[in-house]
């Protein structure tokens, strides 16, 4: 008997081992307008958010004026690169483990819904997702309004929704929507962070997510 009807995942540093890479772009994107580079840890605390929010953050001294300018640097640097990220090993197979097993599935993702659709398609995974929700379509991370989003289009209560996701910005928006969560630390924050949130487990690589998942989902 299933425990949840759905199923959310982020994206990045969830199912795809992107983190290293979107912090590092931060760190560059920094330095290309004449800031110092953040902290590796500030830049891997921001992933997930917006992409405005993101830069707030990770470069606090930066004038709003300027965003658009960091954003562009950002952007020069990662896309070029982004074709050598992939799925973390075993993301597919459980993908379609659940799938199988008649669970809907979601993602809920920081990214513009621009590169989300990227993703989604050269990933080929795009067909075990009956819903996605991005950044740019409402209210970003830790509001609950992605949840919730997918919560309705997807037809089912909140008490039969689990969130699966490596940062804070999950599991507090999980929290909002009154939704289960599932902290993976094998992304953007580290364990000893993420413990500091309620979550129902907390899974240190995808073959303990895949167990957790097999006996509680």
């Amino acid at each position: 008997m299933r425990h949840y009807d759905l199923i959310v995942f982020d994206w990045d540093g969830t199912v795809m081992d992107s983190a290293a890479l979107i912090a590092e772009t931060m760190q560059v994107a920094a330095v290309k307008v004449g800031m110092p580079p953040p902290p590796i840890e500030r830049a891997r605390y921001v992933i997930g958010l917006g992409l405005v929010a993101a830069v707030a953050h990770a470069v606090p001294n930066l004038p709003p004026e300027r965003f658009p300018l960091l954003i562009q640097h950002y952007r020069d640097y990662y896309l070029p690169r982004e074709h050598q990220l992939r799925p973390f090993e075993g993301m597919e197979p459980l993908l379609q483990h659940l799938d199988h097993q008649g669970h809907l599935l979601a993602v809920a993702t920081g990214k513009p819904r621009v590169g989300l659709d990227r993703s989604l398609l050269t990933t080929g995974l795009k067909k075990h997702f009956v819903a996605t929700r991005c950044a740019d379509e409402g209210h970003p991370k830790p509001n609950p309004d992605m949840l919730l989003y997918l919560i309705e289009r997807a037809g089912v209560s909140a008490q039969r929704t689990l969130m699966i996701g490596d940062t804070s910005h999950d599991l507090m928006m999980a929290h909002a929507a009154r939704v289960d969560a599932v902290a993976v630390t094998y992304g953007a924050q580290e364990r000893e962070f993420l413990l500091q949130h309620p979550a129902r487990h907390y899974a240190d690589t995808v073959p303990q997510l895949v167990h957790w998942l097999h006996h509680n989902a």
